[in-house]
């Protein structure tokens, strides 16, 4: 199974930065650059064995909308942006921080002051800091050891990330826009190698983001 997906998604990601560059050439008349930041509330799910729950962030970063067709544009960003969440279970309960350069590429529609925009994401992780009650290791009966601990864990996670984002949003006057997103993370970021005692160790960023946006130029 590994091979194969490792196949697909080369050609994924070379189609992801092809798409990203080539809305460069669009004339700089019919762009607009703007500037973004907002709340980030983020949960870590698909793992068998403990719940999860959603924990407060934030991102910022920076946006170019290009215009394609009538109300038609696309918009590529790039985001710092933190994820991750809390996860219990009857012997754990700690915090995982996530650290993200994000760069999503949305197609987005306007119609009158309403936009929609959808597209896929990419994310690189920068680092990972998990705190709280978990798993240390083993005791010398061979059970798993359990403390209360801050540690960076950016080996604990893979460093790529995959999403698909849908949003709306209603544009203000004198550039301002408002917007509230989804992002739904596609693989497994779990590449912890000594979990003892989780059935599914898989693991999924879910992001639901509240922003304000300003463009530069806007009216």
């Amino acid at each position: 199974m590994l091979a194969p997906l490792k196949i697909i998604a080369y050609p994924m990601k070379k189609a992801f930065f092809i798409v990203l560059l080539s809305v460069f050439c669009v004339p700089f008349a019919q762009a607009q650059l703007g500037v973004k930041g907002g709340l980030n509330v983020a949960e870590l799910t698909g793992r068998e064995g403990e719940s999860s729950s959603y924990k407060a962030f934030y991102h910022v970063g920076v946006f170019y909308e290009a215009k394609l067709l009538g109300a038609l544009a696309i918009q590529p960003e790039v985001q710092y942006s933190v994820a991750g969440g809390n996860l219990k279970s009857a012997f754990t309960n700690y915090d995982s921080k996530l650290q993200y350069l994000t760069v999503p590429v949305l197609a987005k529609l306007t119609l009158g002051p309403v936009f929609v925009e959808a597209g896929p994401q990419f994310g690189l992780l920068l680092s990972a800091d998990q705190s709280g009650t978990m798993q240390l290791g083993l005791a010398p009966d061979g059970t798993p050891a359990y403390g209360n601990q801050s540690r960076p864990a950016t080996g604990s996670f893979k460093r790529n990330d995959f999403s698909v984002v849908g949003g709306v949003g209603l544009k203000l006057a004198a550039g301002f826009s408002l917007g509230g997103r989804l992002v739904a993370g596609l693989n497994d970021i779990n590449d912890a190698k000594d979990l003892s005692g989780i059935n599914d160790p898989r693991l999924q960023n879910r992001v639901f983001q509240l922003y304000a946006a300003f463009q530069f130029g806007g009216k």
